[in-house]
This record gives C-alpha cells, structure tokens and sequence, in this order.
C-alpha cells in the first residue's frame, strides 16, 4: 500500500499556490512589492530588504536543517515551529468528521486542539501512572480503528519527561503499517541520551518524526521547526505549506543560530541544562512540600507538591511562575523548566521560605 493512500483525497488534487518568481540580480515586477526598502530596513538572508518578499520556501534553512538532523533535504519540510507540523499533518491526512488521531495522556494538548480544529476525532491511551506514566504499546495498537490515520507519540514526553523506547515506537509502526502515520514528536529529544528516530525513517514509511529550534537551539521566538518523514509524505505537505511563511527576520535569526550550532557552544550550553536538571530534581526531592520528583530526558520537571495551590501562591508572590496541572492523573503536578543556576537557586530558596514552611505545617 502507498502511504498517500492514507491522505485525503482532495488534499492529492490539490494545486496548490503558484507564487510569482523569484530569481537573483533581477528588476522584480512581478510580486506587487513596493519597490523602495523602508527606513533602516536590515538586509533579508538572501540579499534583499523588507520591502521584499522572503524566499518562496525558506530552501536556506531546509538545508541547514537537513546537515544538522542528518538526513536527505528531500525528506524535511520546514514549519513555523513543530505546532504548525502538527496543524499541516492534520489538514493533510484527517478528513472532518470521519478520521480520528491517537494520543497518551498526560501529554502535549495541541495534538487535541488541531484535530478539534480539524474536525477529527481524539482517541486517548491513558499512560501508566504507577509506572513512571510508561507506554503500553499493545493499548496503542489496540485503541485504534480504520479511520486512525495519526498516532501522536512524545518522546521525551510532554510534560512527564519520559523517553518511548524505540522498539515500543517500531512496533506500533510495524502494526499500524499501510493504516496509520507514526508521529514522533522530539521536541525535546536533545535534552535526553537519545538519538533521533529520524534515521529509522528511510525503514518505516509510516514513521514521522517532529524537531524544533524552540528548545535545545534557543530559538522559540524565531518560530522554526521540521517534519521529517518520507520523500512522499514530504512532497504531499509542500502541497499545503503556505509560500513565503518564514519572515525575513525569523530566517536571518535561524540561519546566523544554526551556523553556531557547528562551533560546540550550543552543546555545551545543552550539558549545563541537563546538568541543572539533575541538580534541581535532588535538591526538589529533598524539600518537604515536595511529595515526589519524576525523572526527566527534556529541559524540565515534572513534581508532585503536597499541597500546589499554596506552593504557586507563594510563588507567584515572589515573581516565580511555574505550570500546574488540572489533569486528574496529574493532581498538585507541576512542570518546571530549568532556568538559568541563578534562577535555579531562587526557586529553591523560595520553596524553602517562611511562607512554604507554614504551608508545610498547616497541611
């Protein structure tokens, strides 16, 4: 079977968008662009300033992206952030009211909010709680039917830290084949001691794997992801890709980022994170308005306060925000990303403060 075989129909015949052509050491006429640069207008990446559009398809930032995932350009479509991969996965493979997509829970809540969006069904696997919220592969299998065209897997997951191992991810892939897409989200995979599932890829024709710059590469306000997957997949959502998406500003940013990642700093800086997480999550573990510490693979904490209300209270009056959590499986939960060692220490003694130790007493 053709994996655009799981595609929507109307999503195939799509034309889509013809754009006016763009080519170096040309008189442009043929865009509808003001011909005079506004004042103090930095120059875009490819040369040209604001009053310009940006490149059709950021080809600039494909390829570096490509050189730094390790795989073929043809087999990577950038997106503004991993969030639009998901929207773009979503319009491209899930008719409105007749498909559905497959998800954990606890997990990342905009696979639901695109697929309600989309008019697609949610179907939900409930992680093991008891168990580190550990996947069951079988009760994936199992949760889906003929009309489950994705299956959204975090990895390191959001917000509990845990890692999928990879044969649990090829199982599903391999029982889902020629019925599903296999949707890996790595969000925060270069936090962890894993490597991409990226390479697997050209194995598994149903396998997808999602990757940002919002994360490890420091570039959250720039707006920079990819999906990568196969050649045809890849082709089919250029179809839908609107032209021109990346700004000239959000590409200069990425292209000068990237170009750095080459020289070692970034990485350094991605050891000190997972050095601060290790650090955070002992000297949590040992506080007594906490009740426990989850083990973590991405840039943050998952913790269970005894009484979390209190705790983000006292916090808040301190200037210290941290996320919590309505979920039942995640009950006076918090997720807590790592900061800097000085953002670090004050949480710290805040949780230790006058305020918490009443809090401690009172509970």
């Amino acid at each position: 079977m053709n994996v655009l075989d799981l595609a929507r129909p109307e999503i195939l015949k799509l034309r889509p968008y013809v754009t006016a052509e763009q080519r170096a050491a040309t008189v442009r006429l043929n865009a509808n662009e003001f011909p005079h640069a506004p004042p103090q207008s930095p120059p875009a990446a490819h040369g040209d300033a604001l009053n310009r559009y940006p490149a059709i398809r950021p080809d600039a930032i494909e390829a570096r992206l490509a050189a730094l995932y390790r795989i073929a350009a043809t087999r990577l479509l950038a997106t503004r952030g991993s969030s639009e991969a998901i929207d773009t996965l979503l319009r491209a493979f899930c008719r409105p009211y007749t498909d559905n997509i497959v998800v954990t829970s606890p997990s990342f809540s905009m696979y639901r909010v695109y697929a309600d969006l989309q008019a697609a069904d949610v179907l939900t696997v409930a992680l093991d709680a008891g168990n580190d919220f550990a996947l069951d592969p079988a009760a994936v299998v199992a949760a889906c039917n003929a009309e489950s065209k994705l299956i959204f897997l975090c990895s390191p997951n959001n917000p509990t830290g845990g890692l999928i191992p990879e044969c649990d991810i090829l199982s599903i892939a391999d029982a889902r084949a020629g019925q599903s897409l296999v949707v890996v989200d790595e969000a925060y995979v270069e936090f962890s001691d894993r490597d991409s599932m990226a390479a697997r890829i050209g194995e598994y024709d149903n396998l997808v794997v999602l990757r940002t710059l919002s994360k490890a590469q420091a570039l959250a306000g720039a707006r920079c992801g990819a999906v990568l997957a196969s050649a045809p997949i890849i082709d089919l959502l250029r179809r839908i890709a609107p032209p021109y998406a990346f700004s000239t500003p959000a590409t200069t940013s990425v292209l000068r980022q990237l170009a750095q990642t080459a020289d070692g700093r970034q990485a350094r800086l991605i050891d000190g994170i997972v050095a601060e997480r290790e650090r955070l999550r002992e000297q949590l573990a040992g506080l007594d308005c906490v009740d426990r510490t989850w083990p973590s693979a991405g840039n943050f904490l998952l913790v269970r306060f005894h009484d979390l209300k209190a705790v983000q209270q006292a916090l808040e009056r301190a200037g210290i925000l941290i996320r919590p959590f309505s979920d039942a499986a995640l009950a006076n939960c918090a997720r807590i990303t790592i900061g800097t060692p000085p953002e670090n220490n004050r949480l710290l003694a805040e949780l230790e403060s006058a305020p918490v130790a009443e809090i401690r007493r009172c509970r």
